[in-house]
């Protein structure tokens, strides 16, 4: 009879050696880890669930970043792209996300280099090592890794000699409720973050009672909107709920290095002071349920019972990440951000803004799974305080660790713009 081997021998030599590093990811900072790689001669591979780079961008592309253009370009792709033939935009502009990927991400995708290596319609369902389980550790750091990946024919395994998980959080948002438990499904009654409240999603908001919910600059981009179609159609009414006592968390001009942040922040302050936003402060959601009349929130107001009826809720509280793919690789998290260890007291949001976070890389980054890494906004785990700047520089140092270089993998050096007080989430800080 023949013996079918379930777990792979063990030998002394590297099996990994021949092998890619596998990127999850096709967005800014997935493909700034390509490029970095790539420069350093090291094959690459990049999965990419959606049909183009930058597909998570796109869902909130009407939104215009406040971070100009000299901020959300990575060194190596620009070089990539002016290889042949780019021209950066202008330094200074503010492009909204669909100029974003229009203008940068589509055509690094399409670079010589990165062309052949991005895999489009390509979901990462799972990252494990080859034939052991977290609880096998003989000969682990030489085991291939494997990825289980999803298409729309099928499903099918892929092997590397690293991973780089950039796929980000903004398809896990955070709940409606203060414990952060799960709620009812409220269907199309609730939308995530950064909805096109005067495009495509008008017919949702027009006449209707809208709840933001969130302290962040999603809320904030998303109320000026709605205060904007309120004028148009005076019976739109909008709500803003958040558990503290007030705009605090929202920048002033004054205080915050990027001008377009602090307008966003000023101009929130002064829709609540003219009455044209109704802010429900220091109010704690304890319930979100459907109603005969559309949505019923219950909660204490500054401890006290409270209760309000909307047609529909928009989710701006923030992202966490969606760890489900990583079960069986040896992730070393904070109890509490859910980031890296090492990286958690870095970006404390209690302690830290975007532009006070101070330089890291693959240092802080690294796992107990060797050369595992999560970047970009998903390393930052609860905490909303990233920028695309951070994320660059995350990905140099991990190209430069994988490379063997270890000297430069730890030379990390970073300037960030400096901001008085920041709340990241897609659109805003991430960029």
């Amino acid at each position: 009879m023949s013996l079918t081997l379930t777990v792979p021998p063990r030998l002394e030599a590297d099996r990994r050696a021949g092998l890619p590093v596998a990127i999850i990811g096709a967005g800014p900072v997935g493909l700034a880890a390509a490029a970095h790689l790539i420069e350093r001669g090291l094959p690459v591979v990049v999965f990419e669930a959606g049909d183009t780079a930058g597909a998570a961008v796109r869902a909130w592309g009407h939104t215009r970043l406040f971070s100009p253009w000299r901020y959300v370009v990575d060194a190596a792709a620009r070089r990539l792209l002016e290889a042949e033939g780019w021209t950066a935009p202008d330094a200074e502009g503010l492009p909204t996300g669909d100029e974003l990927v229009d203008g940068y991400l589509e055509p690094l995708a399409r670079t010589a280099a990165l062309a052949s290596v991005i895999r489009y319609g390509t979901r990462v369902e799972a990252v494990a090592r080859q034939g052991m389980d977290r609880t096998r550790s003989v000969g682990r750091a030489a085991t291939p890794f494997v990825l289980r990946l999803r298409t729309a024919e099928q499903t099918t395994d892929a092997t590397a000699r690293a991973v780089i998980d950039t796929s980000g959080t903004t398809s896990s948002p955070r709940s409606l409720l203060s414990s952060g438990l799960a709620h009812d499904d409220l269907g199309d009654r609730v939308t995530t973050a950064l909805p096109d409240v005067r495009g495509r999603d008008r017919d949702r908001f027009v006449g209707r009672r809208v709840l933001v919910v969130g302290a962040g600059h999603s809320a904030a981009n998303t109320l000026i909107a709605l205060a904007a179609l309120a004028e148009e159609d005076p019976a739109t009414r909008v709500s803003w709920a958040v558990r503290n006592d007030g705009t605090a968390r929202l920048a002033a001009d004054a205080a915050d290095d990027l001008a377009a942040r602090g307008r966003l922040g000023t101009a929130v302050h002064d829709l609540v002071a003219d009455g044209r936003v109704e802010q429900i402060a220091s109010f704690e959601i304890d319930d979100v349920r459907l109603c005969d009349d559309g949505v019923r929130v219950t909660g204490r107001r500054s401890g006290e019972p409270f209760a309000l009826e909307v047609d529909v809720i928009v989710n701006a509280t923030g992202f966490r990440p969606d760890l489900t793919m990583l079960r069986e690789i040896r992730l070393g998290l904070d109890e509490i951000v859910e980031a890296p260890r090492a990286l958690a007291p870095l970006i404390d949001p209690n302690l830290h803004s975007c532009g006070s976070v101070p330089p890291h890389g693959v240092a802080e980054l690294t796992h107990p799974e060797p050369d595992f890494f999560l970047a970009g906004m998903k390393s930052y785990g609860r905490a909303p305080t990233f920028l695309l700047l951070t994320g660059y520089e995350q990905v140099r140092s991990i190209a430069a660790e994988l490379a063997g270089d270890r000297v430069a993998a730890r030379q990390v050096d970073l300037v960030l713009p400096e901001t008085g007080v920041c709340t990241t989430d897609a659109g805003s800080c991430c960029a």
